[in-house]
């Protein structure tokens, strides 16, 4: 089942830090799927499968549509993590083109029990991540929701959407292999979740940053339709896709990175993986910096439109759908020891702006606003406020407006909730990871874990639960959450105390309205 060295993960996993049980033979559960009989673990009353493959080893077909496994009839192991797929930096553990695995937390196999699945994409701007980190336990959920909880690792960067249709026919999914893993992967849960004691009619998928962005694109993909029934994008909206002109362009720029020609794209299939992350470095020729953007790309074949432009797209609009966002994002990967915003003020603040904003929008006009707007903020406030709702927050400002206008269900959140970790950092990127989890202990939470980590927590997964069982957020531990629309955008503000203000950030929202808005990948 695995074709990797599960010795090498255990060595790798101690090395990082990432919490590995030694388990007891007896403690053990088998489930029986499509494809064969696995063997899991039994953690304090969960049945727990780690490692359960839902695909074939990508490296014999790179670039080309995933392939769900050959059958087997021994019981699999599924104790231990498998590799995430192949990327630049990080600290996720091992690494394989042989990357399509899953994860599953259940209170129970019993089929009769359908109970509501989570299941969790995660982040990582397409190119990088992975679910095997702490913070992507599944085990409070399972334990405290009664759901099954299933996180799901595919192919990323290169090996994921490396658009190589148009300069190469026999690769015509290449542009979105890394969509079409988590189809197979979602695919996988409709066609095994019952076995696992999950309800395969009642599935919501929920992502952060990228994650999100997969979630927004798939409401969009037909391959997709159906095999979820909610949906939270954490952090990460996909308005747009690639272009297959610009996707093109970026093969190229990859292309020649490596050393290779269009004519001579066959050598992609046999370099060693090392080589094709080390062609990631290759400058983005649309938006002229180092490191080439991958992504989904409307191909016409996978993607016929972009998921949020000119309108939501319809086949979404049926799903109930969470939209969160972050106090001050950009706090997590702007740091305030960086070139970016080291010996900022307001001479140099509006020129330290553009860059960051990624819209076309004049930067004094936008710190000359900021400074009417909020008149004892300091530079360094506005740089993160602006570059936050200019730049992170504007993809949800238009999804849930979209979805508004047609009458589709959208409920909009904002964590408020302060590092513990780091007060001056705010609530950065990522909060909401530890929060909606319940891993505010894990290493890397920057939540703290502190009665006011626990009471924010419980809020963010609360409110996740609910919407897993209903499709509304609402329970009796909330204040009333209403359907986000155009009158009043009603906005569930997540901090110690939960509470809900209409259209929080009102006049942030008008300033960058008056502008286009194109996300890096078209």
């Amino acid at each position: 089942m695995g074709g990797f060295d599960r010795r090498a993960l255990l060595a790798g996993a101690a090395a990082l830090a990432i919490p590995v049980r030694l388990r007891a033979a007896a403690a053990s559960s088998v489930v029986r799927t499509r494809a064969g009989p696995v063997r899991g673990t039994i953690e304090d009353g969960l049945h727990v499968f780690r490692g359960l493959r839902y695909g074939q080893d990508t490296r014999p077909r790179r670039f080309l549509a995933p392939l769900a496994p050959t059958p087997w009839a021994e019981p699999a192991d599924a104790t231990d993590f498998a590799p995430s797929c192949p990327q630049k930096g990080g600290r996720i553990g091992p690494t394989s083109e042989d990357c399509l695995f899953l994860n599953v937390w259940t209170p129970g196999p019993n089929p009769a029990a359908r109970r509501p699945v989570m299941v969790y994409i995660h982040g990582g701007a397409y190119s990088t991540g992975s679910v095997v980190t702490p913070l992507n336990d599944g085990r409070h959920l399972a334990a405290q929701g009664d759901v099954v909880v299933v996180t799901i690792n595919h192919r990323l960067n290169a090996l994921g959407y490396l658009y190589l249709a148009r300069l190469d026919p026999r690769f015509p999914d290449s542009g979105n292999a890394g969509q079409l893993d988590l189809i197979l992967a979602l695919r996988w849960v409709r066609d095994n979740i019952a076995a696992f004691g999950g309800d395969p009619g009642k599935v919501m998928v929920f992502g952060q940053s990228g994650g999100g962005a997969k979630i927004a694109t798939l409401m969009g993909t037909p391959a997709a339709k159906g095999l979820f029934h909610r949906a939270v994008t954490m952090s990460g909206q996909q308005v747009t896709a690639s272009g297959p002109l610009n996707a093109t362009a970026r093969a190229r720029a990859y292309l020649k990175k490596l050393g290779l020609e269009p004519s001579t794209i066959d050598r992609l299939r046999e370099l060693p993986t090392e080589r094709l992350i080390e062609g990631l470095d290759a400058d983005d020729p649309i938006l002229a910096s180092g490191g080439v953007y991958f992504g989904p790309v409307l191909d016409q074949r996978i993607l016929l439109r972009h998921p949020f432009y000119p309108d939501a797209h319809p086949q979404g609009l049926s799903i109930p759908m969470m939209l969160g966002n972050m106090h001050d994002e950009t706090r997590a990967f702007i740091p305030e020891n960086g070139p970016t915003v080291r010996g900022l003020s307001w001479d140099n603040l509006a020129e330290r702006i553009a860059p960051e904003l990624r819209i076309d929008i004049l930067p004094e006009y936008v710190v000359s606003r900021y400074r009417q707007l909020f008149p004892n903020y300091t530079p360094l406030q506005v740089f993160y406020s602006a570059t936050t709702a200019g730049r992170s927050w504007r993809g949800q400002v238009i999804e849930a407006e979209e979805r508004a206008k047609a009458g589709a269900p959208a409920f909009v959140y904002q964590v408020d909730f302060v590092s513990q970790q780091n007060p001056a950092h705010g609530t950065p990127h990522g909060m909401d990871i530890p929060l909606s989890f319940g891993t505010i202990d894990a290493p890397g939470s920057p939540s703290g874990t502190g009665p006011a980590a626990r009471a924010a927590s419980g809020h963010v997964m609360g409110a996740y639960l609910a919407f897993t069982r209903s499709g509304d957020p609402n329970h009796p531990g909330l204040p009333h959450w209403p359907k986000y629309d155009l009158k009043t955008r009603s906005t569930m503000i997540f901090d110690v105390a939960a509470r809900t203000v209409d259209d929080p950030r009102r006049e942030e929202r008008l300033l960058f309205a008056a502008v286009p808005y194109i996300q890096p990948g078209t």
